[in-house]
């Protein structure tokens, strides 16, 4: 690790010298690439400084350890140990991660795509569930999040929820959340206390940018509208400002009833459609599973599961890479970045074997 980190170090100095030549800032291309490329440089710089300094400290309390005689300091010094010893361990992990080379789409904006499969009204509970802990983990991460497109269901939480996401490493930390995440709790409704399982699927797709924008001819699509409404009927508006827009040549189908205007509806619908064209066209030329998908989604079975969160053990286990933590009530607050980043250098790993 400390080669690789090595090379990192002196391509950071290469890439400085770089920006500070002014013919660079006459080709935006390279040097929006050559800035990316230095942020990232330059947070595995800080995590190494960091890590050095930590290790520097453990090393000179340890030494003092030995030679000190007074009770109440020795306290002080071996609190301090494990302190420097936990941060260490911290920053040994977040090196690892960087070490996972950057993708050009880290930072593109996603969209996220949440819907209930099997379980009725408990996996509709459980899409508000998931979409209130993405938000979290969103706020953590200082992402911004818009909602595209949402089906409330009558009980609460949403048959559909769909949002797009965006800030940095974005994509880098959610593209593996595609999938059938599986839930097993006892139902507010249950009065015999037993525990049920149900499913939501979740895709992600990548959200259009400049350079891979999507041309939808207008002669392909074909445009109805409607009246909006809420869970249970009710008319959230008397005009037809509520959006379905269907793509031909694909068969795609995306709606949008959030905004009052049909106009605004018509510009989130399109931006869902595109993206979902753009995917469809990426699955013909990937083979790769976890850009695939048609196989990331599967049928919202229970059977078909990435991950499972079992609310009566507050355990939550991914079962691609066989972790399990004991803290799904953390989790559910927002606190996934065991998971997403686990998973990020797990299929890292993959691709180099």
């Amino acid at each position: 690790m400390e080669k690789k980190i090595l090379q990192l170090l002196a391509r950071l100095r290469e890439v400085e010298e770089m920006l500070g030549h002014p013919e660079v800032f006459s080709d935006q291309k390279k040097y929006r690439i050559l800035t990316q490329e230095h942020s990232y440089l330059h947070e595995v710089k800080t995590a190494h400084e960091q890590l050095q300094s930590s290790q520097k400290q453990l090393a000179e309390n340890q030494e003092l350890l030995k030679e000190e005689s007074d009770p109440a300091f020795i306290e002080v010094l071996r609190e301090d140990i494990l302190q420097q010893e936990n941060r260490i361990q911290e920053l040994n992990k977040q090196l690892e991660n960087l070490l996972v080379p950057p993708d050009p789409n880290d930072n593109r904006n996603t969209i996220i795509e949440l819907r209930a499969g099997t379980g009725g009204d408990e996996a509709a509970l459980f899409v508000g569930d998931c979409v209130r802990m993405y938000k979290l983990y969103a706020d953590k991460m200082s992402w911004r999040y818009e909602l595209l497109s949402c089906t409330a269901a009558e009980i609460g939480g949403f048959k559909e929820y769909v949002m797009v996401l965006s800030g940095h490493n974005v994509y880098r930390f959610l593209k593996h959340e595609g999938g059938t995440h599986r839930v097993q709790r006892i139902p507010e409704t249950e009065a015999q206390g037993r525990v049920h399982t149900s499913a939501i699927t979740i895709a992600v797709l990548l959200e259009p940018d400049e350079q891979t924008e999507v041309d939808i001819d207008e002669r392909d699509l074909r445009v109805d509208t409607y009246r909006s409404s809420g869970a249970g009927g009710q008319h959230v508006n008397t005009t037809d400002s509520a959006v379905r827009l269907t793509h031909l040549p694909t068969g795609i189908v995306v709606y949008c009833q959030e905004e009052r205007s049909q106009h605004k509806n018509k510009e989130k619908a399109l931006r869902l459609l595109k993206a979902k064209i753009d995917e469809a066209e990426r699955q013909k030329t990937q083979d790769a599973i976890d850009s695939n998908r048609a196989m990331q989604v599967g049928s919202g079975d229970r059977s078909e599961r990435i991950r499972t969160y079992n609310f009566p053990q507050n355990r939550i286990t991914d079962h691609r890479i066989n972790l399990t933590k004991y803290n799904l009530d953390q989790v559910m607050e927002g606190e996934l970045a065991d998971f997403t980043t686990a998973l990020v250098a797990h299929f890292h790993q993959q691709r180099l074997e």
